[in-house]
């Protein structure tokens, strides 16, 4: 079994974070998105957010309370060393978005680009989602983007799951409402077009 921890570590240490396959220069798609349901003092975390740009994205439009959660703590040291001063504004978790605990009830937003889909394990999924449960307030919002039909079947080594929108919003059950989906191709910096799949959702 690969230690999830170890693996995401290793890949940080040894590529550079424009290296990565999922890396954005601007977070395009999760700023409008996160943009259009809550405002600027909304409690926003970013699952697996590592050294995306997102939190940057977010500083600059003035959202003040901001949580990044990542496995891999060099990633999180690239985003802070980014950042600079202005990561003290923010609250860095190195944990397993499937293990640690969060405030009940702590979030208005859950954003996550490009995690789930790594949950090959259904019980892994349904950890993942009874975090939500847990931690995202009725009448909140999640957005969660995975790789759609046409995405890979790998990344960085390791085997993902992919999904049509019904798919996915389906993993999360009644307990969310699901309110648009839209369609991305990504880009990445080798010059390949992967299919991502955001279903955004109100936490009933």
């Amino acid at each position: 079994m690969v230690d999830r921890r170890q693996h995401w570590e290793k890949v940080y240490r040894n590529r550079a974070v424009d290296e990565v396959s999922w890396f954005q220069p601007y977070a395009g798609s999760s700023l409008r998105l996160i943009e259009h349901c809550a405002g600027q003092d909304a409690r926003v975390i970013d699952v697996g957010g590592g050294a995306s740009v997102l939190v940057d994205n977010l500083l600059d439009a003035g959202y003040r309370n901001l949580t990044v959660l990542d496995l891999a703590e060099p990633a999180l040291a690239a985003c802070r060393a980014r950042l600079g001063a202005r990561a003290q504004s923010v609250r860095w978790v190195a944990a397993d978005i499937i293990r640690t605990e969060l405030p009940a009830a702590g979030y208005d937003v859950w954003h996550d680009r490009a995690v789930f889909h790594f949950l090959t394990d259904p019980c892994d999924r349904a950890r993942y989602v009874d975090q939500v449960l847990k931690s995202v307030k009725p009448g909140g919002h999640v957005i969660v983007a995975a790789f759609g039909p046409g995405g890979p079947l790998q990344c960085s080594g390791l085997d993902v799951v992919r999904y049509a929108p019904d798919a996915l919003h389906a993993e999360f059950g009644g307990d969310f409402r699901l309110l648009r989906h839209e369609t991305e191709i990504h880009h990445t910096p080798s010059g390949q077009d992967q299919e991502f799949v955001y279903c955004y959702c109100v936490r009933t």
